[in-house]
């Protein structure tokens, strides 16, 4: 059986023989489970990772099909660990939290269930590239459920109450044996709540909750950028299991600038620049975030040259580094010259010893010279 790099063979994870039985495997992973549950050890770090790792050995070894794969191919043979590993403990309690019956987790635990997270929103936030630079308090608008006043947040008519669901008897999970398992699931007549409604609110219509639009005040950090994102826990929506509302997540969109253009960290500014000013250098004046800053070309400065100005450019929005100003100079050719701009022209043009184009006579010298020859 082969092994991936970083990963313990499933039945050291669970300390189990490769001929133990099912039922051998589900009690040593109850163990496991029971002995690094989060809540039993509150803040430690190392006894989440073996809860997991637990969890997601029980997710092959529990199942004699990937069991079979496991044993002939390794973690090959279930791409590493069927789910890839559980990215959070939530994970292993929809996954196997209630597969034993209440006493494994519930009654341990003092009796409580997890009751499931409420619903994540989403809301849109649309900055200048100022704000983005220096950071800026918003006022966000998020259209999410709030209990109905009506009924207090019950769904029930004014004046009357929820009654205990028959279907569960008030627990709100309905426990079905599947083998060797008990596996307990949401009570489908009430959803997990636990009580049912006789007479609706005439309101909500028995839903308990109503929708309608908040205001909050969300603080967006210095070097925000475009299509990212922040979350603002617990602004979602409500639980109907009575759990910890969802999150809301602020979408952040970033206005083009006139003059400047983000790359990253950095801030790229694109100025003309004379001839004049390109072949024997010159200071010129740059804007920057800041205000006005003066920039010392070199002489012989090529078009699409880029000169760098530290620490002009955007922070980052961790706060580690500011980026900087990229100034991008492209010589300007006047489409227009004075007598005098074009004769000086001409005459480095000669020194140069190079060919030009004719002096094209205007109209009016053409009719001087027409009425000078009568």
């Amino acid at each position: 059986m082969v092994q991936m790099a970083g990963k313990r063979c499933y039945y050291d994870v669970l300390q189990v023989e490769r001929t133990s039985t099912t039922k051998a495997i589900a009690e040593s992973y109850r163990k496991l489970a029971i002995k690094y549950h989060p809540d039993k050890n509150p803040g430690d770090e190392e006894a989440i990772a073996r809860f997991k790792e637990a969890a997601e050995a029980f997710e092959v070894l529990g199942d004699e099909e990937k069991r079979a794969r496991y044993d002939r191919f390794g973690h090959a043979g279930v791409n590493n660990g069927g789910r890839q590993g559980f990215q959070d403990v939530n994970d292993i309690f929809a996954a196997f939290g209630d597969i034993f019956g209440e006493s494994a987790f519930g009654d341990l635990f003092g009796g409580r269930r997890r009751a499931s997270k409420g619903s994540d929103v989403r809301c849109d936030l649309t900055l200048d590239l100022m704000e983005a630079a220096r950071g800026v308090t918003k006022t966000i608008e998020i259209q999410r459920h709030e209990a109905c006043d009506e009924c207090a947040g019950t769904g029930a008519k004014k004046g009357t109450t929820r009654t205990t669901c028959t279907y569960c008897a008030g627990r709100g999970q309905v426990v079905q044996s599947t083998g060797i398992f008990r596996v307990q699931t949401t009570c489908p007549s009430c959803q997990g709540v636990g009580s049912v409604v006789k007479e609706p609110c005439g309101k909500c219509r028995g839903a308990a909750f109503v929708l309608k639009k908040v205001k909050r005040e969300v603080q967006i950090p210095a070097g925000i950028d475009d299509q990212m994102r922040i979350r603002i826990a617990g602004e979602g929506e409500p639980s109907p299991a009575g759990g910890p509302r969802g999150d809301c997540y602020c979408f952040i969109s970033v206005k083009e600038h006139p003059l400047f253009h983000r790359e990253g960290e950095h801030l790229v500014v694109r100025m003309p620049i004379t001839y004049t000013q390109a072949a024997l250098g010159a200071k010129i004046e740059v804007p920057t975030l800041a205000g006005p800053h003066e920039l010392k070309l070199p002489a012989g400065t090529q078009t699409g040259e880029v000169f760098r100005v530290r620490g002009q450019g955007m922070p980052s929005p961790r706060g580690r580094s500011v980026g900087d100003l990229l100034v991008q100079v492209n010589v300007e050719v006047p489409k227009s010259l004075s007598a005098e701009q074009e004769e000086l022209l001409r005459q480095l043009a000669e020194q140069e010893k190079v060919e030009v184009s004719p002096h094209r006579k205007s109209f009016f010298e053409k009719v001087r010279e027409y009425f000078a020859q009568e």
